[in-house]
């Protein structure tokens, strides 16, 4: 596959999807403060309990169940196929005693299917003082993940790099955490590896084009900047389409076929490694173009 011969003027349509994505970035600010994230018991604290019955049950049963005997529940979800008879049960976190209402599960089951005919898998409890200082944690990692980005761009490159990248990154996350207040998926640890990981993938496919302009750069020092990251990206487009669409296709099947556990993870993957590519291509790499033609006050057309 080659686009060597194709010639879309990227830089150009910046406008165009700037304005896009600062709608969405605006958006996902006013429902983080309006609408509010769906925290897990990582980050908001509570109970999850995983339990594996030894015969059939079905999940709205499970729930009446549950429901019957006051049990603070407030997500119950299946876990693989009805074969496996497993749920995963996750209790609020601020209806007295952590351990108490743990406990209450496991009398309400036994009372209900019997002693022996469940096990409990797992039985995890997150006070909510720690699931507090979890989630501040957490917001921390990505941020000083941006900025150790943004330190290596300034020393590998060129400051002029840097800007584009690491608003290209904040996009990214900020856009899918935008999805998750959308669809109050349950943001948790794992969806903040999510983000890392796309801050990694991110970060990788913008560090590859910005190699080839430097390299244009240095061979056709003729060419403006807007002509020269153009051509860029136009060149490396093969590599950008290859690269993205393996993944992409992975991340999908494990979305679609991968099972609840990890489904939250593979749909902030999905909309990630798409934005990872958009961000590169629309926002971080056009912003070196005027970053130099605002900041640095040269000729870049």
């Amino acid at each position: 596959m080659s686009f060597t011969n194709l010639n879309i003027d990227y830089v150009g349509k910046f406008k165009v999807f700037g304005s896009l994505s600062l709608a969405l970035i605006l958006a996902s600010v006013v429902g983080l403060f309006t609408k509010g994230l769906n925290y897990g018991v990582d980050f908001s604290g509570g109970v999850e309990v995983q339990v594996k019955f030894a015969e059939r049950v079905e999940l709205g049963q499970l729930r009446e169940v549950m429901q019957e005997n006051k049990v603070p529940l407030s997500q119950l979800q299946s876990i693989g196929d009805d074969t496996q008879n497993e749920f995963l049960l996750k209790l609020e976190s601020d209806k007295g005693d952590l351990n108490a209402v743990s406990n209450q599960v496991g009398s309400v089951l036994t009372s209900k299917y019997g002693e022996g005919k469940f096990e409990i898998l797992k039985n995890d409890i997150v006070g909510p003082k720690a699931g507090a200082e979890l989630r501040i944690s957490a917001f921390k990692a990505l941020l000083w993940a941006i900025v150790a980005i943004m330190i290596y761009l300034a020393l590998r490159f060129d400051y002029k790099f840097a800007p584009g990248a690491i608003a290209a990154l904040i996009h990214d996350v900020t856009i899918i955490i935008g999805a998750f207040i959308l669809t109050q998926k349950e943001f948790s640890l794992q969806i903040v590896a999510a983000l890392l990981a796309i801050i990694g993938y991110s970060v990788n496919d913008t560090v590859v084009i910005y190699d080839r302009v430097r390299e244009i750069e240095t061979m056709h020092p003729e060419l403006s900047t807007f002509q020269t990251i153009n051509r860029a990206l136009n060149e490396t487009m093969s590599r950008t389409i290859i690269t993205s669409a393996t993944v992409l296709g992975v991340s999908v099947v494990m979305l679609v076929w991968g099972g609840p556990v990890i489904q939250d993870f593979f749909f902030a993957m999905t909309i990630g490694v798409i934005l990872g590519v958009y961000s590169t291509i629309f926002i971080a790499i056009p912003m070196t173009a005027f970053y130099e033609k605002f900041v640095d006050k040269k000729t870049v057309a």
